[in-house]
């Protein structure tokens, strides 16, 4: 009986739900799927790209994933960009997606190197799923590089931009 109660009783991700997701995902080809209802939330994602790096972020709730025992991809990434001269605080992406730094095709991009900004500045969006999330500066200064280009798809914590603080 309470097996029954669990499927009727509206849960918002019940198995039946998460096998409908599972098809829509390989009909589709989408590799993660993202929901969240209340304090649930299910992610499911799917194909072998699995070459994350660690990167502290402040704020970025994540959930616990199965990770693979070996890392030989790790040590085979691109190597890392030179470290400038000046101290630049880094601009990362929040979410996996297509990147786009203007707000339709016949638009000015929202920031280029030399553009002021502050916090709240929206630096570009990133489009997930037929979703676009304005994404914000979230630092103070001057852009210094532009890391990516318009419709160029983006990892959680790709680099979008460097900005000099002191601009």
């Amino acid at each position: 009986m309470a097996a029954e109660d669990t499927s009727e009783s509206g849960q918002p991700f019940d198995v039946q739900l998460v096998r409908q997701l599972l098809k829509l995902m390989s009909a589709h080809d989408l590799s993660e799927i993202d929901l969240r209802q209340g304090d649930q939330r299910v992610r499911l994602r799917r194909g072998a790209k699995a070459s994350f790096q660690a990167v502290p972020m402040a704020a970025a709730p994540m959930m616990a994933a199965p990770m693979p025992a070996a890392a030989p991809q790790a040590a085979a990434a691109p190597a890392a960009p030179k470290a400038p001269d000046k101290k630049l605080l880094e601009i990362k992406s929040e979410a996996i997606g297509t990147f786009y730094s203007r707000p339709n095709p016949d638009s000015d991009t929202y920031v280029k190197v030399g553009s002021k900004v502050n916090a709240s500045t929206v630096i570009g969006l990133i489009e997930a799923m037929k979703l676009f999330n304005e994404i914000q500066a979230g630092v103070s200064g001057v852009i210094a590089e532009v890391c990516v280009e318009n419709q160029q798809p983006v990892e959680f914590g790709t680099v979008l931009f460097r900005v000099d603080p002191a601009g």
